[in-house]
């Protein structure tokens, strides 16, 4: 029966990509058929289609968590599919947030200043369908196993949950004793971070501290199939790049594998970023609006793709549940603000009230994480990707979030929520 309906549709593929992927039931895919038979599905008509480059109205159709097709389609009498009419309203792939304090940050100035855990539906109303969770400046009271608990919490509510292993401290926190360890018998880590650098809340690690962690990243994640990088916390120190500049001279180590974030706490050290960006780094932006003297990063998105850099290898994330802490000359913590998920669709709107294409924008988000992640099967629309993806308004506002094929937010309100939401 799924055959039939796929060979009754106007499937249209804009791409080589599209093409390679017309027959979503063959190959590596042919379990999907089967799962469609004994499950419900979702058509999504009159979509206007960002995979995340435009493809123009379409419909959509999900069966078993993944789409089936892109085109036209006439919904099948007596199968127990939904039909939503977006009546031209945008669909893009679901967000991917790279950075984000799934059990809460900060304690910075005390421990009555440590940030509580995400809800789940902090997540889904911000049209992240997939988390990646890190420990940051306390890795004495949280710990990974309380991570790790996390982010399964979040899978059994509907996302995709990975996590790092490590925090800002060097040598790392771990489950297994070594963090090339955590990457190789831990399902769900998929790399080292967020290990802080020219920072005064590091550890202070040394230049060979740092090429062995990046070590045991790439040989981690050579071992799992997994992304096996080290993402780097980067802080207001002079030392800036330093460390990543000089490895990338020095030894074997893939520039893939170095992930530095918060490249747009300063302009100096967004400058020496975009220098280093030829060489293969991927550079991450943080989304959060930016205190005064601080590059935004819809102006950094801007900024990088008019310079002809990579357009690939440019992520941004959120820093959610994270503290944002500013620290007067004596160290001491004057405020602090809470990153979150829904500082990600604002940033891509600025971006592009920057002159940024919604494309190049929204690819910091979805298609480019998702590359640098191996997460092959996401941050895309496309026939057998798997159906997360999010609805959204003209100026952006999330109306309907779908994970694995089910929806967790409509008309903007979500439908799904954790045990202890109110």
């Amino acid at each position: 029966m799924v055959l039939s309906i796929l060979a009754t549709a106007s499937l249209r593929m804009e791409s080589p990509c599209r093409r390679a992927l017309s027959r979503p039931f063959e190959g590596a895919n042919a379990g999907v058929a089967g799962l469609a038979l004994m499950t419900s599905g979702l058509l999504l008509r009159n979509a206007d289609v960002w995979a995340p480059e435009p493809l123009g109205t379409n419909d959509v159709l999900i069966l078993g968590g993944v789409i089936a097709g892109i085109g036209s389609f006439d919904a099948p009498a007596g199968w127990p599919i939904e039909v939503i009419d977006l009546a031209g309203a945008i669909l893009a792939p679901g967000l991917i947030d790279a950075h984000t304090h799934l059990t809460g940050g900060g304690g910075e100035s005390g421990p009555e200043t440590k940030v509580p855990a995400v809800p789940f539906s902090a997540f889904t109303t911000a049209g992240v369908t997939t988390a990646i969770g890190l420990l940051g400046t306390d890795c004495r009271t949280r710990g990974m196993a309380e991570l790790l608990a996390g982010a399964r919490a979040l899978e059994r509510l509907g996302l995709t949950a990975l996590c790092y292993t490590g925090g800002y401290e060097v040598p790392p926190v771990t489950l297994t004793g070594s963090a090339r360890g955590d990457i190789v018998h831990v399902d769900r880590i998929v790399g080292i971070g967020e290990t802080a650098i020219s920072d005064h809340r590091s550890s202070q690690p040394t230049y060979d501290e740092i090429v062995r962690l990046a070590s045991d990243a790439h040989v981690g994640g050579l071992l799992t199939g997994k992304a096996g990088v080290l993402h780097l916390h980067l802080g207001d120190g002079e030392r800036g790049l330093a460390y990543v500049r000089r490895a990338l001279a020095e030894t074997e180590v893939p520039a893939r594998v170095f992930h530095p974030t918060h490249l747009n706490r300063n302009a100096r050290l967004w400058s020496e970023a975009l220098h280093l960006s030829p060489r293969g780094l991927t550079l991450d932006l943080t989304a959060f609006p930016p205190d005064p003297g601080e590059p935004d990063a819809a102006e950094c998105i801007a900024e990088y793709l008019a310079g002809g850099n990579d357009p690939e290898r440019l992520t941004m994330s959120s820093d959610g549940g994270g503290c944002l802490p500013v620290f007067d000359r004596d160290g001491v913590m004057t405020h602090m603000d809470v990153g979150a998920s829904a500082s990600l669709l604002q940033a891509v709107g600025r971006a592009r009230a920057n002159g940024v294409s919604f494309m190049g924008a929204l690819a910091t988000v979805t298609s480019n994480v998702a590359r640098l992640f191996r997460l092959h099967d996401r941050g895309q629309i496309a026939p057998g990707s798997r159906a997360d993806v999010v609805v959204l308004e003209s100026d952006l506002r999330v109306r309907t979030t779908i994970a694995n094929g089910r929806v967790l937010v409509r008309d903007g309100v979500a439908v799904v929520k954790g045990p202890f939401e109110r």
